[in-house]
């Protein structure tokens, strides 16, 4: 059934968002600066890497354990940590967070061969397996429902967005000022600037009943989200025909699988399957899913596009997104006021629309150098969609939820994030790589990437229709613009 806009309720006006206090803006900033420091740890080593490789006698078949290391666990352990914060307190599990992945930047700084490099980004990939989790929960704990936190979510989504277009640029930039140990510096730098500002600023929060640990659960979990991880970024540099890849994702799925029927049956697990079955909570984070993946991929191949096809510098490239930043934080901040008006659930939708639309437009490129003020805009553009649906898709997914599973909720958007950020490439980032014609292959790419991300729309809005009962008896369909 199409969504039914006569019955749809009058669109909420604007609300006045309260004045933050002093202490409540500087609990911002450590949280977002912490958000911001690893949405930058997932793109600033990129360029640096065939350096990196030379400096430190790592293969070019090794290079990718670089980017491996550090999302294996940042995306395996999110759901574990978020549970564990809200069990045994998610401030204190904050600040072991920033420590480790402080620690772990310097051991990547001062690395001395491939090992020791490595165990450096394993480490930091740990960190933010703690961070990402237990700073969204704090934040959405901190910052009451409604205006409030919808504000502190804009502004989270948008530096995380900006921190991982920014580290594209940075990373070309240090490495070639300073070599590319400076990345990892930089990383350690902002962790040291954090660290000392938590522990007299946020407040602790836990859930009160203090239910025990679902070990199995978190077993298969974490297990099954590692070995898709592993499978899917090994996929990106080989494919899919490698026995471990093939065998890692079979186990994966299994692992997966056999976490849903754990979950059904142990007395507290942990990831709730009634909450799972909530209609915001799945349809939401398949917004989620589908814009991080698809953007990133865009991203991806973009940059492939304009230096290997118009032959743009790194620097040249690094301007187009530069442009796309700046976008990007324009709409972070414009959000929370169509938030306010369309309602987080029709705002997600929008966002998705727009976001396909404007990738549609890329399939317009071709070899002509004015075509980089068509990349340049239309990234741009889908960009402003993009964070639109990384803040709505937050905001779907947490609205309602109880303060005791707030870090369950926050575990489930994050781990949507980095699977998100991590599938994308590898299934439709290959066929651009891999064509004969690297400007087809980005065309195809392009195409299939609207089309999903369009798809994803639609779907979206049917799945977040509500359904009332009416005096009598007849049941109408409502819009997803309620929250």
């Amino acid at each position: 059934m199409a969504i039914d806009s006569t019955t749809a309720p009058a669109p909420t006006p604007p609300l006045d968002t309260p004045r933050m206090s002093t202490r409540d803006k500087l609990v911002l900033f450590v949280l977002c600066a912490a958000q911001f420091m690893v949405a930058l740890d997932f793109s600033v080593l990129n360029v640096a890497l065939p350096v990196l490789g030379a400096d430190l006698g790592m293969s070019t078949s090794a290079l990718q354990w670089a980017v491996t290391a550090f999302a294996l666990p940042s995306g395996g352990f999110l759901l574990l940590f978020g549970r564990i914060g809200d069990l045994y307190g998610r401030r204190r599990l904050f600040l072991t967070g920033l420590a480790l992945f402080a620690g772990a930047s310097a051991l990547a700084t001062f690395a001395w061969d491939p090992a020791s490099f490595l165990a450096g980004r394993a480490l930091q990939g740990l960190g933010a397996a703690v961070i990402v989790p237990t700073g969204m929960s704090l934040l959405t704990t901190t910052f009451a429902e409604g205006p409030a936190r919808d504000r502190a979510l804009g502004i989270s989504g948008t530096l995380m967005s900006l921190g991982f277009t920014i580290g594209m640029v940075a990373g070309g930039v240090l490495t070639d000022a300073l070599g590319w140990r400076s990345t990892m510096g930089l990383l350690a730098v902002f962790a040291l600037i954090v660290l000392p500002l938590a522990p007299g600023l946020l407040p602790e929060s836990r859930t009160p009943d203090r239910p025990h640990l679902d070990v199995p659960g978190a077993i298969t979990v974490t297990g099954g989200l590692l070995s898709l991880i592993y499978a899917l970024t090994t996929a990106a540099d080989h494919g899919f025909g490698r026995a471990d890849v093939v065998a890692t994702l079979i186990a994966g799925l299994a692992l997966l699988v056999a976490f849903v029927v754990v979950e059904s049956r142990a007395a507290s697990p942990l990831v709730s399957l009634p909450m799972l079955r909530r209609r915001t909570v799945a349809w939401g984070n398949l917004g989620g899913l589908v814009t991080f993946s698809m953007m990133s991929t865009v991203i991806f191949v973009l940059t492939l596009y304009l230096q290997e096809i118009l032959h743009l510098s790194a620097w040249q490239t690094g301007l187009v997104f530069g442009v796309q930043g700046v976008v990007s934080v324009i709409a972070g901040a414009l959000t929370p006021r169509f938030v306010s008006r369309l309602g987080a659930r029709r705002t997600l939708v929008v966002s998705l629309a727009g976001q396909g639309a404007f990738v549609a437009g890329l399939l317009f490129l071709n070899a002509h150098t004015w075509s980089v003020w068509l990349a340049t805009a239309a990234v741009s553009l889908a960009s402003m969609f993009h964070l639109g649906a990384i803040i709505s898709y937050g905001l779907t997914v947490t609205s309602g939820v109880p303060d005791g599973e707030q870090g369950l909720a926050t575990g489930l958007v994050t781990s949507t994030q980095q699977i998100g950020l991590t599938v994308g490439i590898p299934l439709l980032g290959v066929l651009a790589t891999t064509a004969d014609d690297l400007l087809s292959g980005t065309r195809t790419v392009m195409a299939l990437n609207a089309g999903i991300v369009l798809a994803a729309a639609v779907l979206v809005a049917l799945g977040l229709r509500t359904r009332r009962a009416t005096r009598s008896g007849a049941v109408e369909t409502q819009s997803v613009g309620s929250r």
